[in-house]
């Protein structure tokens, strides 16, 4: 039993992911990290529209250059009350958040919100609700180059540390999983600036 103890014990100082599995990581300290919106996106797209996915979690948002974390960060506390109402609605206390935008490739582009879906777990989370960020996004039409944003919310919250994937319609990704390595790095080296550098307090 004692080998089997300190066999584990290694195996765990040798892996830190996985002795931590299952547990919940901390949230980074705001202003350290380098990322941009593109390496926290899923994306699907076909002949008419392209769809990027953005998880709000400031587990993964907080690794952003500050910038762009302002951005996602600001976009949450305008829409902080019709969030929270959505939310009281669904009897959900704490839902999951993504920014989720629409490119048209072609014209009279049609698209559907409730289209939109993740797999958590062999589990289908579809939108508890959306808040348009965008006017566009309400006539569900774009146009070739034109957007549509808004802000989905979901009954739990989008496991960012582990994998999900991203659905609309015929439209899979499961990319996600392989953003991983990548967000780990970026904590590692996040942490190592805090430490390293006095935190500026005027941003």
């Amino acid at each position: 039993m004692r080998t089997l103890a300190g066999l584990l014990i290694l195996l765990a100082l040798a892996d830190p992911a996985a002795a931590q599995a299952g547990q919940k990581v901390q949230a980074v300290p705001v202003s350290y990290g380098s990322l941009n919106q593109n390496d926290l996106s899923l994306r699907v797209r076909n002949e008419d529209v392209e769809i990027r996915f953005i998880p709000l979690d400031p587990l993964v948002t907080r690794l952003l250059a500050n910038d762009a974390f302002q951005s996602l960060r600001s976009l949450v506390v305008t829409k902080r009350r019709a969030i929270d109402s959505v939310a009281s609605r669904a009897g959900v206390t704490e839902p999951g958040l993504a920014l989720v935008s629409f490119f048209g490739l072609r014209p009279d582009t049609r698209f559907d919100p409730q289209t939109l879906t993740l797999l958590i777990r062999n589990r289908v989370f579809r939108p508890l609700g959306v808040i348009p960020v965008s006017p566009k996004f309400t006539s569900q039409q774009l146009d070739a180059r034109e957007q549509a944003s808004a802000i989905y919310l979901f009954e739990e919250d989008i496991p960012v540390n582990d994998s999900f994937s991203l659905s609309y319609g015929s439209l899979t990704s499961e990319d996600w999983q392989n953003k991983q390595p990548i967000l780990d790095r970026e904590r590692a080296r996040v942490s190592a600036r805090a430490r390293e550098q006095p935190r500026d307090t005027s941003r």
